[in-house]
């Protein structure tokens, strides 16, 4: 029987990371999590990711975890308590919108402040980055993403359609073959995270156990409650210089009630792009006024008929 091919993919090392800064002879190894979270600076990401993302609680504290998991490997690691690097891949599961790729980001700025990828860079791709459309394709497309993403994280967005046992002439599979080889011989300087909503990545866990069993860390995403989805909003609109004015908070408050109950709804995805439309329907309002002096309340605030002209209330708007 022949022996499988054995991918590697150039460029890759396991050295340190390239940017960190070289040991100084008087620095004593960290003895204290405190120590090594000082060094780190991990402690501003955990600060980001309450800052940029509402709610999660439960997403949060498994990152948390990890991070804690590595902090004391590493201690572990300063007393000669040598281990075999643990399995940093993982599978994010979630409706659309709930902050999976943010997540993956701060995921990665964890693993290389603590030092277990060298470079720290999030590679965020979908089946098509990976698979090609004819023989010989997919293993050179499938490589250079792995190049790219080698000392970093790589996020394969609906991992799922990699594999289309419906369709005899996919070359998904040659795609995940390359990655499972790749996530167990490289794994010190490459984590991979496979992201989709939670019944099709279980499906496709079935019929990949391979796949499965390189995954140590599954992290399901829930949707966002009510108020989270308001306050998401609102702080959206601070980023963009905009607020809510009298009685328009609670227009947008009917606003998602009406808005969830419908089909596709994509937690802080639709908000955004609600907030788009908003502020779409507000510049076409100021517009009809083409000889008033506006002020910056004008053209900063939101109003309930800017809410209120959307096809959720039966409006002519989207």
């Amino acid at each position: 029987m022949p022996t499988a091919p054995t991918y590697s993919i150039p460029g890759s090392t396991t050295a340190a990371p390239a940017d960190a800064a070289p040991p100084r002879a008087d620095t004593q190894p960290e003895r204290t999590v405190a120590e090594v979270l000082a060094r780190s600076n991990v402690q501003e990401v955990f600060e980001e990711l309450e800052r940029d993302l509402v709610g999660l609680a439960p997403v949060k504290q498994r990152i948390r975890d990890i991070a804690a998991l590595l902090v004391i490997d590493k201690l572990r690691l300063n007393l000669g308590l040598e281990a075999q690097t643990p399995s940093l891949h993982m599978c994010f599961t979630g409706n659309p919108g709930t902050g999976k790729t943010t997540v993956a980001l701060r995921m990665a700025q964890i693993l290389h402040r603590l030092g277990y990828v060298r470079k720290g860079h999030l590679v965020a791709v979908t089946r098509d980055d990976l698979v090609g459309q004819y023989i010989g394709h997919t293993a050179p497309k499938t490589r250079e993403v792995l190049k790219k993403a080698m000392g970093g994280v790589l996020f394969i967005d609906e991992a799922y359609y990699l594999y289309r046992p419906e369709n005899e002439r996919d070359y998904g599979q040659e795609a995940i073959e390359i990655l499972l080889q790749v996530m167990e011989n490289q794994r010190d300087d490459l984590v991979v995270i496979l992201a989709g909503y939670k019944d099709r990545m279980d499906t496709f866990f079935r019929s990949n156990p391979g796949l499965s069993s390189r995954i140590a860390h599954h992290i399901d995403f829930p949707d966002y409650g009510h108020e989270e989805l308001l306050e998401i909003g609102e702080r959206m609109l601070s980023a963009m210089n905009y607020r809510f004015g009298p009685a328009a908070r609670e227009a947008f408050a009917e606003y998602l009630e009406r808005r969830r109950a419908q089909p596709h709804f994509a937690n802080a995805r639709s908000v955004r792009n609600a907030l788009d439309r908003m502020r779409l329907r507000q510049a076409s309002r100021l517009f009809t006024e083409p000889g008033r002096q506006l002020s910056r309340d004008d053209l900063t605030t939101i109003e309930p008929e800017d809410i209120r002209a959307s096809r959720v209330f039966g409006g002519p708007g989207t």
